[in-house]
Formats: C-alpha cells, structure tokens, sequence
C-alpha cells in the first residue's frame, strides 16, 4: 500500500510540472512597456522560432541544388539539409586561395596551401537544433555485438563543434533549413584557420566587420564556401633581427579562403594494411578488437580508388589490362608559365606505366582544363587535383594529398610547385653533372635542359601523391662500378627508384661518356613494384583481413630482387638509407665524386660568369660546391657506429639488424682522415677567395666540425659500445677511440686547419664526459672517453713541438683538459 501512494505522489508530481510547463509555454510573453490607449498592457505574440518553408526561402532566394541545396537570400546563407544526409560522414577542408601580403614564411603562406581538415558530420539535436560533429577515427572496435565495442564507444563520444537553430522544415523534400551566414564567417578551426596554421602563419583575432561571404557552390558530391576573411597580425615568437627586419610588424591580414564540404563515400574502398617493406604513406587507430590480449596500432596505406569498370571486372580478374572507371587526373594551374606545361604534365604522365603492373592501363594523366570539357572545373574545387603554380622564391616542391580516414582512400592532392624550384634544379645539377653534361656549364641553362629537371621533380612529387614515401636506400642496390657503364645504365638507370633523392649520377666519370638521359632519375624497378602491391586489386580476397597472408607471401617472393629493397627515410644509423647518395659503396663513390668536383672548382670562375655581372654566382656555385663535398663526408661518416636494418616478417630468415662491419667502419674513417682531416687544399682557390670575400679557415672548419659531430656523438658512441657486446665482428669502442685520435694526431707540425681540427676534437671530447652528456658514468664509453683524453693529454705533455706555436697549441690543451678535470671534481 505504501509503495502505491508513493508511485502515485511521483506520477503527480512530474503531471503537475509538466502541467505548469505547458501553460508556460502557451501563456503569451509579456511586453516592457507597450500599453493600449487606455494605458492597460498589450500582451505580446508569440515569436515562433521555426517557421514555413516559404517564409524563410522565399522568392527572392537564389538556389543552388546538390548534395545540399544552397540557398541565398539577400545577404544570407541557408543551407538544406536532407535527411538522408543526417549522421553521413563529410571531409572538410580549408585551404588559401589568395594569400595575404606579408604573410609568406619559407613554404608557407602561398595561394593553394591547406589551412585545416576534419571529418564531420550533420545530426539532429534537441529543441529543434542541428548538430555538426567532428568525428574521430583514433580508437576503434570493428565488432559491433562485442562488450569492447560498447566501451570504445563510450569513451569516444563526438565533439559538437556548432550548434544551429532550425528555421524551417521542407516537408516535401524531407529536409531542414538552416542560417550558415554566421558560421561561415567565423573564426571556427573548421572554416578557417586551425590552430597550428595559425602558429605558423601568425594570424591573430578576426575582424568581422573586415569579412564576409563571397559565394558557396554546391555539386552533386560537394560544397564549396568561398570566404574573405581579415585577421590581426600577430608577432609569436617572432624575433626581429636589428639592422635586416623590421623593428615593428603590424596591421592586419586579408586572405580568401575556400572550404570544401566532400561527401566521404557510403561503400567504402577496401583498405590495405601498410608493409614497412614498401614504403607508403598511412592513416591509422587504434584497433581493441584485433589484439585479444591487448590493443593494436592499424595502419592503412594511402592510395587512389582504382577499380574496373563494372563491364571489365571478368576482364580483369582474367589479368586483362582495363581502363579504371575513375582515373587520376591532374590539372595544371592556368597560372604556369606556358613553357614548362609539357614537362608538368608529362611528369604525371610517366606514370601510367607503372599502373599497368597493377592491371589499369591510362589510369593516370594530366589535363589543362577548358571550358568546353570541364566547365565546373575550379582550382578550389575539391573534385579536382591539381598542380597549382606558386610566385614563390622558395626552392621547393610538394606533393600533399588528402584522404578518406576510415580508409586510407585518397580523396584529392594540390601539388605545390614553387617558382624558385628551378634554381634547385639548376644548382643540383651543376655540381652533380655538369662534369659529364657540357649544357649545365653555366649558370643560365636551356629551355630544354630545364624542362627535363622539371619533368623529374613533377613525377617525385606525383609519386607521394599516389601514397609513396621516400626510399632512400633504394640507389644502395646498384653496384658504384655499374653507375659508369652507359649500357648498363640505359637498361636499369641511377636509381630503381625516383622515389630516391638520389638526384643526379655523380659518379660517372667525363671519360665514360654518359649521356645524359642516364644521369638523371627515372621511375623505376622499385616505383612499377610499389604501385603493383598497392594498386593491385585480388577480388578473391574481399577483405583487408583475407589479403594478409597473401600479401606477405607476394613481398617475401618479390624481394628476393634486391632492387625492389625499401628504405626508410628515418633511421639514422643505416648507411644504405641516405639522402643524396648514389652506390652500393660510399667510400668509393664519394671518391669519384670528389674528382668530378674538383674538375668544377678548376672551371668555377669561367663556368659562372656572365657579361656584365659582379661574382654572385661565382659565390653562390662555390657554396653549392662545398655543400656537395659536406654531404659525401655526411654519406660516409654514416658507416661509423652504423647499423643495417632490414625489416622481415616471421616467414624471413635472416637478422633484421646487422652491425656494419669492422672493416667498412675502418675504410670510412680512412676516407675522412685523407680527404677532411688532411687538409682538402684542393677546395682552397685564392682566385675564389679574392672575388668572393670567403674565408678558407672557417670553410675547412666547418667541414670538419660537422664531420666530428657525428663520429663523435653521443648516440654513435652508445651504439658501437652496444654493438660490441652483440656481436664479435663489431668495431670495439675503445680500438676505434684510438684510431680516431691518431688520425687527427698524425702530424709533428699540425698547420693551422689540423690545429683547429685538434682542438674541436678534444672540444668534443670534453663535451662528452660533461655532466649535460647522454652518456653516464655508469657506462664504459665514459670510462673510454675520460681515458682517451687522459692518453692524450700525456702524449701532448711529452711533446714540445717542432715551433712555437706548435708548442703553445699542445699547452692549450693540455690545459683545456686539465681545467676541466679540475672542474668536474
């Protein structure tokens, strides 16, 4: 009974609030102050919120039908939302299509570059709102009857970034109306600048009354918003430097930006999991279902949705070469100097042949766009890739793409090709093959040869645009002697791989005769390998989960070509991986090359002059020319403490980490003894040095410095001292310690480059038994260090030297080490 009259008291209870809240919501609102003639208060109507269709998209509305339709009514923006588009996924990206004066840093800041992304989403709210949510794809759980599933879900719930009133419902199209003017020109990450964008381009608060709406486009597939926006300038972290910058920056900045609403297809592409065996670019989360006993990290490489057309699939799965129903097209920025358009395009087009190892032939190709063919094509709409010219004097070029999270599908790319890339070309090419192409013997070079630098770097930037990475290790498979046979080469290139920065053959020789074709890249062994594994489709096997094992099977059978090999970009101990490097072996290659360079600085003068012009270009060629010499020093000084990695599966036989041996790290320190700790004099021209106003001490200098930092680290140290306990082949830390010292020590009357190389050596040494060092005294590479300076310092001590200034040099650090002995006590 008590229980009874208890429900009952709750039932009235919430009858009797939602009894008063009814009446509320019924009752008229009351006015402040309008009264009747009488004086008595007029009551106020009720403002309806939602109102009819027509009331809101009127006759004066200006409509644009697609995947929403975009209403414009006056000065405002209504967008309709179907229902059927409720909870569909969205990418959503925002990108400068006028960059602001003054806003330029480095590779930043130009036409074209992407200022945000996110994936979102439109869903119904309560108390007639919509919401749009970004969505996350970090955590997932695929199985969606299991507990983890519940749990990830819980503990992922999607941010709601924006909220908006609905102003109408179209009953007739099963849609929602909503106002998008305020959105749109907002400060929102989503429709202009995320927050690290921001940081990097200083853009401070935006000025509303200084923006405002240009136009919003709406496509079967997508939405395009056009927008001018103004923000504050902001400082940062900015630095002026007295006397070069400005002492002040203010004002504002006004950029236009478009934003692109893409629909994220509703039948998924199958995805495919990465192989750190070729390299691709990925997207990925963390998968709770995988991994019973713990998480795993998914990573799905980025790739284009290739796929027959419906009426070719029995063709292709017979092995038939078919065209794919969408192929990849780029379109050049009518703003390219006509001129280089061929060689742009032909960039892209080199690569349809790789796809027919995949099974698609013209899958890809580049287009100028004309109004007859494309007339809704824009630069900003985000259907269409692009290769977008940029009046910048950076030295550079990229190839960013966009895609699909859930997936790796990539939805669309901008290559940015900047205007001073041509003065790379032309320096890279100078220093790396002018001694075996008479065209690059000067500073200025031909229409044609250009166009051949141009049509390599549009096919690397093209390349990361399918998905690939860099392979820096693939020019480590061709055997140095191979890079000086013409034959040879026209066969199988520099390089397996354009995917390289192998650059240019700076190996080959004047007497060998290369022709030039053969000193450049070329797609390769290694990219027609590369584009086969990730294009390829097996309809037998219909989900990423079935593909595993065969994949595996096929990268294990394949790489038994060393030329198909791939290696990262990011270990900093395997000496087969590095950038600018040509050969299988970098002592003798970087031999070779040092011959060719100085065949440049002998010619230098003559090569880089031009009528009526002061010595810049001497200058700046003979800084390419110590550039080129830093970097074989860097190739070699890489085998020191070096360690190969080479990445297998259970199925492989084989270690994936090899100590490199003992007597390559000893033919490495002999290549750096004979031509960095040895004076290089051949680099020293005074015929240079008077035109240029160079300094030969601080040139040889920093050769040398950036040589002893390496060898001299911290972590080569650690990692031959660790080496050694592994594996008996291993160079020892304390024989190599030595080795290093007598080296630098090998002369009774060090001139004034050994002195200096003498004193950064002990310089280093003293770095590394400080207490700020990575290495502790717990270790035996403190204990080797300390005793290597104290040797020395006994070796110096019994030393008077053959002159005065020999003698006072050995005084120096005899006292340099003791003072810090003294110190550290």
């Amino acid at each position: 009974m008590t229980k009874t009259i208890y429900s009952f008291l709750i039932c009235l209870l919430f009858s009797t609030a939602n009894f008063h809240a009814q009446v509320k919501d019924t009752l008229p609102a009351k006015k402040d102050s309008a009264t009747t003639k009488a004086g008595a208060k007029t009551p106020a109507k009720k403002v309806e919120k939602i109102k009819p269709y027509k009331e809101i998209i009127t006759s004066k509305a200006v409509t644009d039908a697609g995947v929403f339709d975009i209403h414009k009514v006056e000065d405002k923006y209504y967008l309709e939302i179907p229902d059927k588009m409720l909870k569909k996924e969205f990418l959503l990206v925002s990108r400068l299509t006028k960059a602001a004066a003054g806003m330029r840093s480095g590779t930043t800041g130009y036409a074209g570059d992407q200022i945000s992304q996110n994936v979102i989403s439109f869903e119904k709210g309560p108390e007639d709102k919509i919401f749009l949510k970004t969505i996350s794809f970090v955590d997932y759980a695929k199985d969606s009857t299991s507990q983890m599933y519940n749990s990830v879900t819980r503990n992922n719930v999607q941010s709601i970034e924006q909220a908006f009133e609905v102003k109408a419902y179209n009953k007739e199209k099963k849609s929602t109306v909503i106002e998008v003017t305020p959105f749109f020109n907002s400060d929102s990450d989503l429709i202009s600048f995320a927050a690290y964008a921001k940081k990097s381009f200083k853009v401070g608060a935006l000025q509303k009354d200084k923006s405002y709406v240009n136009f919003v486009k709406s496509f079967p597939t997508n939405l395009e918003i056009n927008t001018t926006k103004t923000f504050a300038r902001t400082l940062g972290d900015y630095k002026p430097i007295p006397g070069r910058d400005k002492p002040e920056i203010s004002g504002n900045y006004t950029v236009e930006i478009n934003t692109s609403l893409v629909l994220l297809p509703d039948n998924k592409m199958q995805a495919r999991y990465s192989d750190e065996r070729v390299g691709y670019f990925t997207v990925g989360y963390t998968d709770f279902d995988n991994d019973p006993q713990g998480v795993e990290r998914v990573r799905l490489i980025k790739r284009w949705r290739l796929e027959p057309k419906p009426q070719d699939l029995e063709k292709y799965k017979r092995g038939e070469l078919v065209e794919p129903a969408k192929p990849i097209v780029f379109y050049i920025d009518p703003a390219t100097p006509k001129k280089w358009v061929p060689a742009l395009m032909q960039g892209v087009n080199d690569w349809a042949k790789a796809f027919e190892k995949a099974g698609f032939k013209n899958a890809i190709y580049a287009k100028i766009p004309n109004a007859k063919d494309d007339p809704e094509w824009s630069l900003e709409d985000a259907r269409f890739s692009a290769i977008v010219y940029k009046p910048s004097d950076v030295p550079n070029a990229s190839g960013p793409s966009i895609s699909d999270p859930r997936t790796g599908e990539i939805m669309e790319s901008h290559i940015n090709w900047y205007h001073n890339v041509m003065l790379l070309l032309r320096n890279w090419y100078f220093v790396q093959a002018s001694p075996n192409d008479p065209r690059a013997r000067k500073v200025e070079f031909d229409d044609a040869l250009m166009s051949e630098l141009i049509r390599f770097v549009s096919s690397h930037e093209v390349g990361h645009t399918l998905g690939l990475r860099h392979n820096y290790g693939s020019s480590s498979t061709v055997p140095v002697e191979k890079l000086r046979d013409n034959n040879w080469l026209t066969k199988n290139g520099h390089t397996p791989s354009i995917m390289d920065y192998a650059r240019f053959n700076y190996v080959a020789q004047p007497e060998d005769k290369i022709s030039p074709e053969n000193l450049m890249p070329r797609i390769g062994d290694y990219d027609n390998w590369a584009i086969e594994w990730g294009y390829k489709r097996f309809y037998n096997l219909p989900s990423v989960d079935l593909e595993k094992s065969f994949l595996n099977k096929w990268v294990i059978s394949n790489l038994k070509n060393e030329r198909l090999w791939f290696g990262t970009e990011s270990n900093p101990f395997d000496p087969r991986s590095q950038s600018e490097q040509v050969g299988d072996d970098a002592m003798i290659a970087s031999t070779y090359g040092v011959k060719n360079l100085k065949m440049i600085i002998n010619n230098l003068d003559k090569w880089t002059e031009q009528p009526n012009k002061n010595y810049d270009n001497l200058d700046m060629m003979y800084d390419q020319v110590v550039g080129q010499y830093r970097r074989y020093l860097g190739h070699v000084s890489k085998y020191i403490g070096g360690e190969m990695e080479t990445p297998k599966t259970v199925e492989q036989k084989g270690p994936v980490y090899e100590v490199v041996s003992e007597s390559d790290q000893k033919r490495a320190l002999k290549f750096l003894e004979q031509n960095v700790f040895e004076t290089p004099t051949w680099l020293l021209q005074n015929s240079i040095f008077d035109k240029t106003g160079k300094t030969p001490v601080s040139i040889v200098e920093s050769l040398q410095n950036s040589v002893l930092d390496r060898i001299l680290s911290s972590a080569v140290l650690n990692k031959m001292y660790n080496a050694q306990q592994l594996n008996s082949k291993a160079y020892p830390l304390v024989n190599y310690m030595g080795d290093v010292q007598q080296s630098i020590f090998n002369s009774e009357t060090p001139d004034l480059y050994q002195r200096n190389l003498q004193r950064n050596y002990v310089s280093n040494l003293l770095k590394l038994v400080s207490k700020t060092t990575s290495i502790t005294d717990n270790s035996d590479v403190s204990s080797i260090v300390r005793g290597n300076l104290m040797d020395l310092m006994a070796r110096l001590k019994s030393k008077s030297g053959n002159d005065t200034i020999t003698k006072y040099h050995y005084q120096d650090l005899v006292y340099r080490i003791e003072s810090t002995f003294n110190n550290d006590k």
